[in-house]
């Protein structure tokens, strides 16, 4: 199950809390499916994978991301990058794609991005509030009229916007692989999730919080019934295609049995084994999207300046909604949020891992910059070292700031 973590643990820099979720996904028997070699400098021109300008491999951003890759061993290949504004300042690319493999990591290698999903699942689904196909207070019962009177009665009130706050009771995760392979993409996530819906709920509906994967995907189903369009097609007609994101797609990165885009790594016992498998893909809504760093900047630039190039995904009272938790709360639409210091007040987060990935985000509207981090393995090495990234970054985006006024006594 996912537990509270230890989060970004350099309390000097405020980035701390005892609260915060790992916001991974737990593999489910995760079932596999069925180069150019470089000795450039840091600094050598790599061009981006999106249609943009040609970038230089930031010096400084590879020194931070060595420093968090300290055993090669375990943490194969680290990806990190700044935003300023709208625009991708600095990335930077250390260690190889594949333990045994000398190809080494490139700025522009799709990493995957676990439960940073849940974000693009909310914002797609908040194009959908907009047009008035959805209402954030619509309720399961009356999305699927149909198939309501199955449902658990503590279920029939739930709220697209609770499930988007994990508080709609629901599990964890389900037994993902147990789907009729013969079934469409929507046919399984509806066969799934209609079981799950029969059973008592796992915490009180609309009351607890309870990190759920579960919720995400039932969300995702929501947006897929009242638009009669799978989530797959709606995430890249109304996120993907608008923000420009060409290298978005979902599972793991790269052909099978190809060196073509970094693999996953497990560990196991004292080794780490190269894999490239993802969960299930009914698990779309809650993470199975891969990406460029350099495009998953563009979505956090997007929500750090709530347009991008012109775009604007949804309206500001919407973007609102999306960033907000309730008085009490700390998540809102599929972000974490937090005042910090280094941020110079509000601050939104997530993380997400698919066993094999681990990757962090970190968006400071009041300061006009925004972080990410990722790496092509799972497990607490993996998450501690995105945290060091993170705060590594943190510490070169902010060392010309004016220290703080002390406040007199």
């Amino acid at each position: 199950m996912i537990g509270r973590r230890r989060f970004l643990g350099l309390a000097t820099l405020g980035l701390t809390s005892s609260s915060l979720i790992r916001g991974e996904l737990l593999a489910q028997d995760p079932k596999p499916k069925s180069k150019t070699k470089s000795k450039a400098k840091a600094s050598a021109k790599t061009k981006a994978a999106d249609s943009g300008p040609t970038l230089e491999a930031d010096e400084q951003v590879n020194r931070i991301l060595s420093q968090a890759r300290t055993d090669g061993r375990r943490l194969p290949g680290m990806i990190g990058a700044i935003v300023h504004g709208e625009k991708l300042t600095s990335i930077g690319a250390v260690g190889i794609r594949k333990i045994g493999s000398p190809d080494l990591m490139r700025v522009d290698d799709l990493v995957h991005l676990g439960s940073c999903t849940k974000a693009m699942t909310a914002t797609m689904i908040g194009t959908l509030v907009d047009e008035g196909k959805i209402r954030w207070n619509s309720t399961v019962a009356e999305v699927f009229p149909e198939s309501a009177g199955d449902f658990h009665p503590d279920y029939a009130s739930v709220t697209l916007d609770q499930l988007l706050r994990h508080r709609g009771g629901l599990p964890h995760d389900l037994d993902w692989w147990q789907t009729d392979r013969g079934l469409s993409i929507v046919d399984q996530r509806r066969s799934l999730m209609i079981r799950a819906l029969r059973e008592a709920p796992e915490s009180k509906p609309g009351a607890d919080y309870t990190y759920s994967n579960t919720g995400y995907v039932l969300a995702g189903m929501m947006a897929e019934q009242v638009s009669r369009r799978s989530w797959e097609v709606l995430i890249q007609q109304r996120v993907f295609g608008p923000l420009k994101m060409a290298t978005a797609g979902f599972g793991a990165p790269g052909a099978k049995g190809r060196l073509d885009q970094p693999w996953g790594h497990r560990a196991s016992g004292n080794l780490v084994e190269a894999v490239r498998e993802d969960n299930a893909p009914v698990m779309g809504p809650a993470g199975t999207v891969h990406c460029s760093m350099s495009d998953w900047a563009r979505f956090a630039a997007y929500h750090l300046k709530g347009e991008l190039d012109g775009v604007r995904l949804v309206k500001p009272e919407t973007l609102k909604t999306l960033h907000t938790p309730r008085p009490g709360e700390e998540y809102a639409g599929g972000w974490l949020v937090f005042d910090r210091s280094w941020a110079g007040g509000r601050a939104l987060t997530h993380s997400g891992s698919n066993t094999t990935w681990y990757g962090t985000v970190w968006i400071a509207p009041a300061r006009d910059f925004a972080l990410l981090a990722a790496v092509n393995a799972g497990g607490p090495p993996a998450e501690q070292a995105c945290d060091q990234a993170i705060s590594g970054m943190v510490r070169l985006v902010t060392r010309d700031d004016p220290p703080p006024r002390r406040r007199r006594p």
